[in-house]
């Protein structure tokens, strides 16, 4: 019975998968083909029973054979590679012979199979613990070798050649793995870079790469090949980060003249700051620089150096970058030199700039944006958002959210309609009815009411455009998809690059459907029709909204006949209680008490129930602003964008490749699964090689050039600018400081633990004093 079994199992574990050749019970002193190495291996057994192995499936006219010539040293050391690729070993090289000359020539040249030799056994000491990797080793001693020798002429001639090797060839599923048919080439390498300015990792641009070639035996390489390719990239740089980034920064001056950059070091070289702006940008904020947002609690680099950009609001309501700095501290010096830098690039300050509570930024910015240089003071507005998010903490949970003192204090902080008599009268009597005359914090908060309450903004052009951040948070949202904080500056910069694209990429695409699509109008009034041909599509919508609204929620209280080409109305809201709009129009220009427009460049809807009274058709040009229209970027000066030739040539030849490898694919594709189509789709490439190899010697671009044209030139010589020091600060995106506060919060969200016996939060059931009475107890009743 016991025999039956194993007969059964010894026939199960007969098949054809797996080195047949060595359970095989034949013994041959002639060469014979067994199981699964019919196809690519024969073997020979020698009198002592040892086996030697001949690749079986390489054609005879990829086999070398003694005397044989190659024109030049790479083209035998190719030969030999493909020899070893068709016929499932690797190799190497090995033992060399150079001419005593200047050239060094080689003069004989051994290459062996991977498996040549043996690995050296360490001595390790018997009272010695030594923590190792395990590791394995492939050397067994293999004798296979090719030998070229030197001939006159600069040709080279096999001068030995050993076919046998002492080992099993590689299956047909595992020639992917053999290091001769693993090779980052461009293409490959290409991936693995285009494929990390997006934030993918080696991973899944290997397994995009497999999609690509149909199979992960197609590729040519394997995952840790290409992790290994972004290890030796990030070497490449090394400590030449800082250097390599300045010379690039000077390479796109020396392109475009509108591109301007600079930086600042300490007393030792390291880079200590860093501001840059593009062409694009800096004519974008000659159309939409009137509000910018500023926030520095973003880090996207391995030195935890901040980035900062400035950031504003285009025609479409999109966010917009103007520029961007790189800070390794919070202080008052390194915002003021940022600030200086970002006025000498633009040439103007913005009309308002708006930042949270930072001490540091409080005495920078008017220092920095001040009207010394004869241009105009910004105004400095702080985001009501964090100073509305410290009611709770500086108030108490009980005041702000269990009664109605918040419900009663935003209809004053919040509201745009309130002049700011009306703003202070109403917090007074909030104050006093919930006697509050002797908190500090709300005093400090009054004290600086100019800075962050909107009745204080409704005065000045665009100054209500920004309320809070958000702008910024949703920047670092967008750069966050790009960005790792493992990058060097190298790679930050790239991948900042990509971003930008991505961003006028989206810019380019909404003016694209502004200019070429016409939005559906609602109303009959002519003057939507006006708006639809003159505003983009976001503008539109809003002007789309206040034209309705001025229909159905307007009540005209009082309208005056026309003194000089102008009509005085009175205007109630339905929407805003106790509140009647003061309105003034004419033929070409609206008035209103709210001051939208002036806030905000808005037509509101009260100006245009005054407009429909008085029959006016067509959109007033003197309430168009040219920064919400279609053509707003049109004729700035900033339009030297002149770049050299070579400045994408990297791009042009990364498409290229992509190109032809996408042509080789629809080819393959087509031949299909039919012989006959592959066979001639494989003899044309054969064909190919052979005609590029008749073109005479290419130059060789090697991976350290590759690596070179991709994060730019390693400098030359000693470097001037070392790359920053690892920075801490208190606003840091990934790793930022945590407030007691926040740690409260955290804590109190935790499931809390309890003990299964007692309930108590100091301990659990293991260690419950209650339950070890209760064993002892147990213990004395056995006992007993």
């Amino acid at each position: 019975m016991i025999t039956t079994d194993l007969m059964k199992i010894s026939e199960n574990q007969g098949s054809s998968c797996g080195d047949s050749s060595r359970i095989t019970t034949v013994v041959s002193s002639d060469l014979s083909s067994v199981g699964n190495e019919c196809s690519l291996t024969s073997y020979t057994e020698s009198p002592g029973g040892n086996r030697y192995y001949i690749p079986s499936s390489v054609g005879d006219l990829s086999i070398p054979f003694t005397n044989q010539v190659f024109e030049s040293f790479d083209k035998g050391y190719k030969f030999y590679k493909d020899y070893g690729r068709l016929g499932g070993f690797s190799v190497r090289k090995a033992t060399e012979k150079r001419d005593d000359d200047d050239d060094k020539t080689i003069l004989l040249k051994h290459f062996v199979c991977s498996r040549e030799g043996f690995n050296d056994p360490k001595d390790y000491s018997v009272n010695k613990v030594v923590k190792r990797r395990r590791t394995a080793s492939q050397r067994c001693g293999c004798k296979a070798k090719m030998v070229l020798k030197y001939m006159v002429g600069g040709q080279y001639f096999v001068l030995s050649f050993i076919e046998l090797h002492n080992h099993p060839l590689a299956s047909e599923t595992g020639r992917q793995f053999l290091r001769v048919n693993r090779e980052m080439n461009i293409n490959l390498r290409n991936i693995v870079f285009d494929s990390s300015k997006v934030k993918i990792g080696c991973s899944r641009s290997f397994s995009f790469a497999k999609e690509l070639a149909g199979g992960y035996s197609n590729v040519g390489a394997t995952l840790r090949d290409f992790r290994n390719f972004n290890r030796d990239l990030k070497a490449f740089v090394g400590e030449k980060d800082g250097q390599m980034l300045i010379d690039k920064f000077k390479v796109n001056q020396e392109n475009s003249q509108s591109f301007y950059f600079a930086y600042d070091v300490d007393s030792v070289g390291h880079i200590t700051k860093l501001f840059w702006a593009d062409p694009i940008g800096r004519r974008n904020f000659e159309v939409y620089g009137d509000a910018v947002s500023f926030d520095a609690t973003f880090d996207t680099n391995k030195y935890n150096m901040i980035f900062a950009p400035f950031t504003g609001v285009d025609k479409h309501e999109k966010c917009v970058t103007f520029a961007a700095c790189l800070l390794s501290q919070e202080s008052i010096e390194d915002y003021t030199w940022a600030f200086n830098q970002f006025v000498k690039a633009m040439g103007r300050n913005p009309v308002v700039i708006i930042t949270d509570q930072c001490a540091a930024m409080k005495v920078a910015i008017p220092a920095s944006f001040s009207s010394k240089n004869g241009v105009i003071a910004s105004k400095h507005r702080l985001c009501m958002w964090h100073i509305i998010q410290k009611f709770p903490v500086k108030l108490g949970n009980h005041l702000c959210k269990e009664i109605d003192f918040m419900e009663k204090m935003k209809k004053y902080i919040w509201s745009s309609n309130l002049e700011i008599h009306e703003f202070e009268e109403g917090w007074e009597a909030i104050i006093k009815e919930f006697k509050l005359e002797g908190n500090k914090w709300l005093s400090d908060m009054y004290a600086i009411r100019s800075s962050w309450i909107p009745a204080y903004f409704r005065d000045e052009p665009m100054f209500g455009l920004l309320r809070t951040t958000s702008r910024s948070e949703s920047e670092n949202f967008f750069f966050g998809q790009f960005h790792k904080q493992g990058d060097n500056l190298c790679e930050f910069w790239i991948r900042f690059q990509t971003a930008m694209e991505r961003q006028r990429n989206e810019t380019a695409t909404l003016d694209h459907e502004s200019k070429c699509t016409t939005p559906t109008t609602i109303s009959t009034w002519y003057i939507e029709d006006d708006a639809a041909d003159l505003f983009t599509r976001a503008i539109f919508y809003r002007y789309q909204e206040e034209i309705i609204r001025s229909c159905l929620d307007m009540q005209i209280k009082r309208m005056s006949e026309e003194v000089d080409g102008v009509t005085h109305l009175e205007i109630r809201d339905v929407k805003v209680k106790d509140k009647i709009f003061k309105v003034f129009v004419s033929k070409n220009h609206a008035v209103c008490s709210c001051k939208k427009f002036v806030m905000c460049g808005i037509v509101c809807r009260h100006a245009f129930c005054g407009l429909k009274q008085i029959s006016v058709t067509k959109f007033p040009r003197s309430l168009v602003l040219n920064r919400w229209m279609k053509i707003a970027d049109s004729g700035t000066s900033s339009n030297s964008l002149a770049v050299s030739n070579d400045y994408f040539k990297m791009e042009q030849i990364s498409l290229k490749l992509t190109n032809i490898w996408f042509d080789f694919r629809k080819a393959v594709n087509k031949a299909g699964v039919q012989v006959d189509r592959l066979d001639y789709v494989h003899n044309t490439i054969t064909q190919l090689n052979k005609d590029l190899d008749d073109c005479g010697d290419v130059v060789e671009f090697t991976k350290k050039d590759h690596m070179a044209a991709m994060v730019g030139e390693q400098p030359v010589g000693e470097l001037t600018v070392l790359p920053p020091n690892v920075c801490k600060n208190k606003g840091n995106y990934f790793k930022r400081l945590i407030s007691e506060r926040e740690k409260v919060v955290t804590k109190s969200k935790k499931r809390i633990r309890k003990c299964k016996k007692c309930n108590a939060t100091t301990h659990d059931s293991r260690t419950c004093s209650k339950k070890q009475n209760v064993g002892t107890k147990e213990q004395q009743k056995a006992v007993d």
